[in-house]
């Protein structure tokens, strides 16, 4: 009789909690290398994640370890406080554009400022996801939007913020990076990254960030697939992949 071969499993990290986005959203994905990174490096059981308010304010009920619930924009503070209560755990965020860039945009900055020891992992789908499609910080120029009907006017609506960009500026960040999720090639350096951005801070070589761009077909009325290529051709363009700051303590680690 012939055998299966298992070759893809859900990962020791996750609960078995469905999860509630939307099909398409590569919000699961991100869920996915965060999970399978703390088991790899044997951090599970010592990380304290902190959920945001957006689209994966739910983020508690799928991961297996310890979680809380920050009100909107506050996560990077909450964070904060437990990592200085508790030093020797793993403190993570997961943040929206929305939560991250718009109401929680002096949360990051300052915590960045501040070098925390803590580590945010920022998804930017170029929109206010949970609460209908609104133009956030990150929509690009010429993008509609359920407020900006006409596309993003950067006359009189501003340009987009490149936050990964603007963090890196600051002295206490130590690993700052931008990765995509609209490809395997893509989604194993994103994995790569959000390695890195724990081990900076296993190590205590200050605030690290990934940047993630992702998908959202629902609010962008595109298929699934055609989200990702839109990822793929304008907003890779917009928000280039790069290495935004890495500091010399850290490009001397090996993974």
């Amino acid at each position: 009789m012939a055998t299966e071969n298992l070759v893809y499993e859900r990962t020791e990290g996750f609960t078995d909690t469905p999860t509630h986005y939307c099909p398409g959203c590569t919000h699961g994905v991100a869920h996915r290398l965060i999970a399978e990174v703390l088991v790899e490096m044997g951090l599970i059981d010592r990380t304290i994640g902190v959920a945001p308010v957006g689209c994966s304010v739910f983020a508690y009920n799928y991961f297996d370890t310890d979680f809380v619930e920050a009100p909107h924009g506050r996560a990077p503070a909450m964070a904060t406080g437990i990592k200085r209560v508790l030093p020797d755990r793993i403190v993570f965020t997961y943040q929206g554009d929305g939560d991250l860039a718009s109401i929680g945009m002096g949360e990051i900055v300052h915590a960045a400022a501040r070098g925390e020891n803590i580590t945010v992992i920022f998804l930017n789908n170029a929109n206010f996801g949970m609460t209908g499609g609104q133009m956030a910080p990150t929509t690009l120029p010429g993008m509609k939007t359920t407020s900006s009907s006409n596309g993003r006017d950067v006359e009189t609506q501003g340009y987009p913020i490149k936050v990964a960009e603007m963090l890196s500026t600051l002295d206490g960040v130590g690993y700052c990076v931008r990765r995509s999720l609209h490809d395997p090639k893509n989604i194993r350096m994103a994995k790569k990254a959000i390695r890195m951005a724990f081990e900076t801070q296993a190590r205590g070589l200050g605030f690290s960030m990934v940047e993630l761009l992702s998908t959202c077909p629902t609010n962008w009325g595109m298929t699934p697939v055609n989200s990702l290529k839109f990822v793929e051709e304008h907003m890779v363009a917009a928000y280039p992949l790069v290495d935004c700051k890495i500091s010399d303590a850290i490009k001397q680690i090996k993974i």
